[in-house]
This record gives structure tokens, C-alpha cells and sequence, in this order.
């Protein structure tokens, strides 16, 4: 698929089927995600899988993962993290934000559905699943074989705003 199709293609999915995600397709997801492009190439990210029932009921605690039969748990390291010299900013956001895409768009191309979910008690994924100190849950990412239809690609064309709204040339224009 070409790329512009699998991006018009990926939706928010919210509805799973009972149906586990095989073996091989998670190895892509996660490859997808180890090759993702990071800061200085520092690889701050730290992706946890959660697969089992056990796992999946501590992380229902701190997250709506919509029933889906797997989810990862995408963190940064602070401590790996690059950061910007001129103001201290790290990067542990954007880099798991990267990862994430990455993996988001693998699993679309696999035939699987997920939503970003961003909305979670940190706090609660920290102690359930016994981060160290400088390692930061930054994204949950439910996944799994979609229950029912999915939202069609062309719905970009009547819910983005156009590119002459989001893009300047050469200068800032509001």
C-alpha cells in the first residue's frame, strides 16, 4: 500500500474482537517501532507489552484499552533521552510519539486496529508494572482485529482542515 492510503487508512479503533494478535504480526509492530527515528538516535524508548489477562487487568486501572486483547505501554527513559542544550528541553515525548506512529501504521498495514490512548493514570502504570524512576509511560496503544466497520479513508477530505490553512511559505502567516 502506498504510503498516503495506509495514513488515510489508519482510524481510531475503539471496538475489538476476542481474537488474539499472532506472534509474527507483533514482532512487526515491534520492529516498526525499534527502527522508529529518534533524537541523536539515543533509542530512549521502552515498550511494554501487555498480552496476558493478568497484565490486561492492571492495565485497565489506569487505562480504557476498549477491550482489545493487546496493548503496549510506550515509555522514555528520561535519563537516555537527548536533550536541547540551548533550554534543557528532552525528547521523551517526541520520540515516543514517533514510536508510536511507527507502530500504529505497521499494525493498519497488518490488517489490525488501534487508538492512541493518552488519557491514563501514570501513577497507576508505574507501581502496577514496576517502572524505575527515570523511565515515563508516555502513550497506552490498545490493538487488535477490528469489531465492525472502520472509519472509511475518505473522511480526511471532509474533516481536515486544508493545507492552505496549515501551511506557511517562508513566513509565519496566521
Amino acid at each position: 500500500m502506498d504510503f498516503l492510503q495506509l495514513a488515510k487508512t489508519r482510524c481510531s479503533v475503539r471496538k475489538y474482537l476476542p481474537r488474539k494478535v499472532e506472534r509474527e504480526k507483533l514482532l512487526k509492530i515491534l520492529e516498526a517501532g525499534r527502527i522508529a527515528p529518534t533524537a541523536a538516535n539515543m533509542q530512549p524508548q521502552r515498550l511494554l507489552v501487555v498480552e496476558e489477562e493478568d497484565g490486561l487487568a492492571k492495565l485497565r486501572k489506569a487505562a480504557n484499552i476498549y477491550d482489545a486483547p493487546l496493548a503496549l505501554i510506550i515509555c522514555s527513559d528520561r535519563q537516555i533521552a537527548w536533550k536541547r542544550p540551548f533550554d534543557g528541553k528532552t525528547t521523551v515525548e517526541i520520540d515516543a510519539a514517533i514510536v508510536t506512529a511507527h507502530m500504529m501504521l505497521e499494525a493498519t498495514e497488518l490488517g489490525l486496529g488501534t487508538v492512541w490512548v493518552g488519557y491514563f493514570k501514570p501513577d497507576v502504570i508505574v507501581e502496577e508494572f514496576h517502572l524505575p524512576g527515570s523511565v515515563e509511560p508516555i502513550a497506552v496503544l490498545p490493538i487488535g482485529y477490528p469489531a465492525g466497520e472502520t472509519a472509511p479513508p475518505d473522511r480526511h477530505e471532509r474533516d481536515r482542515k486544508p493545507l492552505s490553512h496549515l501551511v506557511s511559505y517562508e513566513t509565519y502567516q496566521a
